[in-house]
């Protein structure tokens, strides 16, 4: 147990700094230079030389990308150029509006998506299949900035039945301590409830368009592993013995199922956590994604490396939860 664990860590170790030595590099061929801007197009070169020098810029690319690497094992992510804040205290603040939405979306995704994709597969060839598939469809299909504009022209502009962009309004601003990040757990702990209903309002439009994408992929994955458990013979074995339609779909089929819809949810939450940029610049939401994509258009480098390094444990946290997750569910795989 103890050689596997070290071999797992060391696996993940070796994951990591690969994903940081790639992007690290990779982010040095951009055609953007961060002294730039910072200083600004008219700076005079002795000013350009004196920040590229406290940049680190004038040392050589492994010595570079070693330092960064020291500090980061010290949680020291170094300041962001854009905004001229720690990065680690940046990411503090738009990290959990990000944990927030994207858990809206995937609550969204699994509630919706798991019943309608088992109902096209126990209905095959249904109107219920067929609106399943169509509803997959468009979710697949539809651009997410465009369905971010009908929605607030829609139901923000024309019907207000919604929130608008961000996630207050200005009013309610700063009522509440951040306990968590999350306004809605926060506004409840202190017992703000208008609050709590405004940053509701200003969450369903981008929460339920970002789990669209979501259930669209779920329900697809789960009626195809449906179909696959209802052709195998121990389904077949257990209505001969007469249990009920609805027990065989849902003691049965259903369990068997479940340790891959692991992976599925996992996945598809890892994926909203990380690439909700979109939703994200659509709602002017503050929240990781648009941190990431406005670090990488400035050349900040200290900001993308901590993002990168960010989705990576995501992903590898997802995936080591979907493992334990399965011998719970599975005891095949004790």
């Amino acid at each position: 147990m103890l050689i596997a664990i070290l071999k797992r860590a060391g696996s993940i170790a070796a994951t990591l700094l690969g994903l940081l030595a790639l992007t690290f590099f990779m982010g040095r061929m951009l055609p953007v230079d961060p002294v730039v801007s910072i200083i600004g197009e008219q700076a005079d070169q002795a000013t350009y030389d004196m920040v590229f020098h406290q940049l680190g810029r004038d040392k050589p690319l492994i010595t570079q990308f070693y330092l960064f690497v020291r500090d980061m094992l010290h949680a020291d992510f170094g300041n962001a150029l854009f905004t001229g804040h720690r990065v680690a205290d940046d990411l503090a603040k738009v990290f959990p509006a990000t944990i927030e939405l994207a858990t809206f979306a995937i609550i969204i995704g699994v509630v919706v998506g798991v019943p309608l994709g088992m109902l096209a597969a126990v209905y095959r060839g249904s109107a219920i299949d067929h609106v399943a598939r169509v509803v997959g469809l468009l979710g697949y299909s539809s651009p997410t900035f465009w369905l971010g504009l009908m929605g607030l022209i829609i139901f923000y502009a024309a019907l207000g039945v919604v929130g608008g962009p961000g996630r207050l309004d200005v009013s309610y601003i700063d009522m509440v301590e951040p306990h968590t990040g999350l306004l809605l757990v926060d506004s409840l702990i202190d017992g703000e409830y208008e609050v709590f209903w405004n940053a509701w309002r200003h969450i369903v439009l981008p929460g339920t368009i970002l789990g669209y994408g979501s259930m669209a992929y779920i329900s697809r994955l789960t009626r195809s592993f449906m179909l696959e458990q209802l052709r195998q013979e121990y389904i077949i074995a257990a209505r001969a013995k007469g249990l009920s339609k609805m027990r065989v779909i849902w003691r049965h089929a259903f369990g068997n199922i479940a340790v891959q819809l692991v992976t599925v949810i996992a996945l598809a939450y890892a994926f909203l956590l990380e690439g909700a940029v979109l939703t994200e610049t659509v709602f002017a939401w503050p929240g990781f994604g648009r941190y990431l994509t406005s670090g990488l258009l400035a050349g900040d480098m200290n900001a993308v490396l901590a993002c990168v390094l960010i989705v990576g444990v995501i992903f590898i946290g997802l995936n080591l939860l979907a493992d334990i997750l399965y011998r719970v569910m599975d005891p095949r795989t004790k």
